[in-house]
């Protein structure tokens, strides 16, 4: 993995920070959960001189020794935060929040400068690499990604090209200024969608519930279908790397649609695809840490490992103790707070957390949840989530234990 200092210095003539976009925040929050003001000195500045040693969640990814489990949110940034309605309000249009410079690193940064999390991941979305390897969409209110032309014959397969990382230059660069803005204190997250997920669109034009034209596909049209997704693998291993050596520390893959297929079908038509990505990026960049996440995961997770990925994202209906135990210990996983559980009492908060970290163990966790943010979350509660997270400490636990004390202490 490149660091930051042989990164390209084109950054900074983005300038975002003299932006009109860019506003301070001094989010405060209330019931008794700590705003940012009230953090320790390491969690105040964003500017702080960066440390030699990697980010917390890096180490964590690696199995390597960390005193807490770090935290970070799938939707960190989004719509339950009132200055991210605002500033939609303003900027309409998903696309343009995504695909300008400007907004995705104030959006991407919006939760660090309220919550401090450990991790910081790009204000994207899988299907932004799209155009630039021959497939345009739009994103409407109602029906949300449209692709107009959909893939389903070999004529089809024709629009197709290598991917033009020029026109993904958003991307590169929004990378570069959250690497120089977050420093060390957290790592910067990439992300992009495993091939079969992203098929789904391509094939089927669009979200569905069904999956029927890519699952019959399957049958009546494999070698098509077996191009579509090795077309897509080759350009999100190089888009995956594009990520890494324009900063980010570490590269999540979302199969979210992949736990749409039964287990043995997911070993033929997703598996193969990430395990090549996984290949591929760690010959280039075999520092850095890939976690792959698969929505309804719970049939798959021995078959997840198998992709040689570093960590396992769990969603909530995954018990942590059963995953930790089928993974077994040489392996990271991520996860699993129920997303709806931040609607509840602080209290049932913080005792789920501790259920979950105790769960997972002291090595090789990040603690996440299951899956997304959900739309209206208060945001007192995901302060409260990472202030609950910050305040652990492995090695009290392990004193606490010895003395006969049977849970966590937060």
């Amino acid at each position: 993995m490149m660091g930051f200092s042989t990164i390209s210095s084109s950054c900074c003539g983005v300038g975002w920070r003299n932006s009109s976009l860019f506003t301070p925040l001094n989010f405060a929050i209330s019931n008794g959960a700590a705003s940012s003001q009230k953090q320790s000195p390491k969690f105040i500045s964003a500017h702080a001189s960066a440390s030699s040693s990697d980010p917390l969640l890096v180490k964590a990814a690696r199995g390597e020794p960390v005193n807490r489990p770090p935290a970070w949110m799938m939707r960190q940034a989004g719509r339950y935060m009132a200055v991210y309605r605002k500033l939609a309000e303003k900027y309409p249009s998903f696309r343009e929040r995504s695909e300008t410079t400007d907004l995705i690193v104030q959006i991407s940064l919006q939760p660090w400068e309220a919550f401090r999390p450990d991790g910081v991941i790009i204000f994207s979305d899988i299907l932004t690499p799209l155009p630039a390897f021959g497939v345009p969409f739009d994103i409407e209110d109602v029906r949300g990604p449209v692709i107009q032309s959909p893939i389903r014959s070999e004529e089809d397969l024709k629009a197709l090209h290598p991917i033009d990382l020029e026109k993904l230059q958003f991307v590169g660069d929004s990378l570069k200024i959250l690497r120089k803005e977050v420093g060390e204190q957290a790592a910067v997250l990439g992300f992009v969608g495993a091939p079969w997920t992203i098929a789904t669109y391509i094939v089927e034009g669009g979200m569905t519930r069904t999956y029927k034209t890519i699952k019959s596909m399957c049958h009546t049209s494999p070698t098509l279908l077996r191009s579509l997704l090795s077309h897509l693998t080759k350009a999100i291993a190089e888009y995956v790397i594009y990520q890494v050596e324009s900063g980010a520390h570490c590269i999540q893959i979302f199969d979210s649609w992949g736990g749409q297929l039964p287990p043995h079908m997911w070993e033929m038509w997703s598996k193969p695809y990430i395990d090549e990505i996984v290949r591929t990026v760690k010959h280039k960049c075999p520092q850095t840490p890939l976690v792959l996440y698969i929505n309804g995961n719970g049939g798959f997770l021995e078959r997840m490992k198998g992709t040689g990925v570093d960590v396992i994202g769990l969603d909530w209906t995954v018990d942590m103790a059963d995953g930790r135990k089928r993974l077994g210990s040489d392996i990271s996983i991520q996860g699993n707070v129920d997303p709806a559980c931040l609607f509840s009492p602080l209290p049932a908060i913080t005792n789920e957390i501790k259920r979950v970290i105790s769960s997972a163990g002291t090595k090789g966790h990040i603690l996440n949840l299951g899956h997304g943010v959900l739309v209206g979350t208060p945001e007192d509660a995901v302060a409260h989530f990472f202030d609950v997270a910050r305040s652990f400490d492995y090695d009290s636990r392990v004193e606490n234990r010895a003395a006969g004390e049977p849970n966590l202490v937060a």
